[in-house]
């Protein structure tokens, strides 16, 4: 059943490396509980960005994380293993919103209104609490990999396409986090 008066921020994080999971949040913010801060988690700071992470864990109303694993982005495509992750994050709330307001221009397949919002982590409060939780979990997934994978470096660039970690790519060729559809590998 659907509850009209709630609405979900959702936004991924890992869209763009190398290597990891495509992680998504989605999140319903309690009106009651203004959490002062929230912006696109790409503009703030790491321990901004963690500070603000816990307080939405404690403050919202309800939150959530979906994710698609590399084998899915390989099989699917980045585009649509990102609308899957969303998805799983919107079904894990255990609540029907009455809307979600999604990051970009894309809307996931959900049973209840979506709508896209091009720049929405920047100008929506929901949708940046959801930019902020899905890269925190992300980060510290990539931290925990780089303890399996050390020369990739993972826990500095997160999976991103740095100078050192292609450097390491060329040196090691691709470990089993890295994502195998990538034109990087053609």
């Amino acid at each position: 059943m659907i509850d009209n008066y709630l609405i979900a921020g959702v936004d991924e994080a890992g869209r763009g490396p190398l290597a990891g999971p495509v992680v998504a949040a989605a999140v319903v913010l309690d009106p009651a509980h203004y959490i002062v801060g929230l912006a696109d988690s790409k503009k703030l700071k790491v321990a901004e960005r963690e500070r603000l992470a816990e307080e939405i864990r404690i403050r919202a109303l309800v939150w959530a994380i979906g994710r698609a694993e590399v084998a899915e982005i390989d099989r699917l495509n980045i585009l649509k293993a990102s609308l899957l992750a969303m998805q799983r994050a919107v079904a894990a709330l255990g609540i029907l919103p009455g809307k979600v307001l999604v990051d970009g221009n894309c809307c996931p397949h959900l049973d209840c209104p979506c709508e896209a919002i091009v720049k929405g982590d920047a100008t929506v409060p929901a949708i940046s609490a959801a930019s902020i939780l899905a890269k925190v979990a992300r980060d510290a997934e990539l931290c925990a990999i780089h303890n399996s994978y050390p020369q990739y470096d993972f826990y500095r660039n997160k999976g991103y396409p740095t100078k050192a970690h292609l450097e390491a790519l060329r040196s090691h060729g691709p470990c089993p986090e890295h994502r195998r559809s990538f034109a990087i590998y053609r």
